[in-house]
């Protein structure tokens, strides 16, 4: 290896060692921020985390799937999307209950984690055009399953908001009776545009200069898209829950997960196949079974005292490395 190639590398590790730094660093602030906003403003921090901090998180995501499919080549947002929902359910979950198991709400397994695992039947129908097959390849989402998608957004954000009005009064009530300390609201809102701003820079460092290093080590493009890409792009979901976890603030960890996936699958792809249908490639029926496969895992792990126990984050985690063997092994 020449020299020049050689320092090019050496800068690229650096530059990732900046971006995971930035992300962790970001993904601190975002939680902090969103936390003392839910509690400034008497908002449940789940609706936090299915909104503010989901939106955010998914920015990576958004900007990658919208500017490829202006550039008229829409067709990596699916591979991109399907890739990070596989990501936050198996790896980011698993993480975050390996740190600390991770209590659920009732409510969340009853109604939140449904919604995910709804996107994620509706993505998987369209991608089969509503019929029985074993093969997707040369099928595609249309206009009209853009639309519907993000109809099923529209519905995901009335709920959302919904239940923030409902639950508001609740803990206004439940904090009356004791002195919390409370993040004043221009602090909180600075803390979340830093840290959503640290977390989309850092990622977009680390994709880059990952991708520059996998490219002069020869991988593949599919292995590049399908782990490097799609791994990136989940990066603030991943330190932005276990980050939460870590602080005992659970419900912004599976809230920020549940979020991210529904905002990935009904909006992202919603959008990106309203300006643009995509054609399916690169991503197979198992690919898209393993990802509803990860949700019902998640939801089913719940169901155990409403708590996903740190060997249950464990074998989340198992399943995504063994899911990465096969993919390696399948498009190597």
């Amino acid at each position: 290896m020449c020299l020049p190639i050689l320092i090019t590398m050496l800068l690229n590790i650096v530059l990732i060692v900046i971006g995971v730094a930035l992300v962790l660093w970001g993904a601190d602030r975002l939680t902090e921020g969103a936390s003392g906003l839910a509690r400034r403003m008497n908002v449940p921090e789940i609706v936090i985390g299915l909104t503010i901090v989901a939106a955010g998180t998914s920015a990576p995501e958004l900007f990658v799937s919208l500017v490829s499919a202006l550039k008229g080549t829409p067709d990596m947002a699916l591979g991109n999307v399907v890739g990070s929902n596989t990501f936050n359910t198996l790896l980011i979950v698993g993480c975050a209950a390996m740190v600390a198991p991770m209590v659920i709400a009732k409510s969340t397994v009853k109604k939140d984690i449904p919604f995910t695992v709804v996107a994620s039947v509706l993505l998987l129908a369209a991608c089969m055009d509503f019929l029985p097959t074993g093969n997707i390849s040369g099928h595609e989402l249309s206009r009209m399953d853009g639309l519907l998608l993000l109809a099923g957004f529209a519905v995901f954000m009335f709920y959302t908001f919904r239940v923030a009005a409902t639950k508001s009064q609740q803990t206004r009530e439940g904090e009356e009776d004791g002195a919390v300390t409370t993040m004043g609201v221009w602090k909180g809102v600075l803390f979340v545009v830093i840290g959503l701003a640290c977390l989309i820079f850092g990622s977009n460092l680390f994709v880059d200069s990952a991708t520059d290093v996998a490219r002069e080590l020869n991988i593949s493009e599919g292995v590049i898209g399908l782990t490097i890409v799609a791994g990136g792009t989940s990066m603030p979901e991943l330190a932005t829950s276990v980050v939460a976890a870590r602080k005992g603030q659970s419900a912004i960890a599976i809230g920020n997960v549940i979020g991210s996936n529904v905002f990935n699958i009904l909006l992202i792809l919603g959008l990106t196949a309203t300006i643009s249908p995509m054609a399916i490639q690169g991503i197979t029926l198992v690919d898209l079974l393993v990802m509803l496969a990860s949700v019902l895992m998640v939801w089913g792990f719940s169901y155990t005292k409403y708590t996903v126990a740190r060997w249950e984050g464990a074998v989340l985690v198992l399943v995504f490395l063994g899911y990465m063997a096969w993919l390696w092994q399948s498009i190597a």
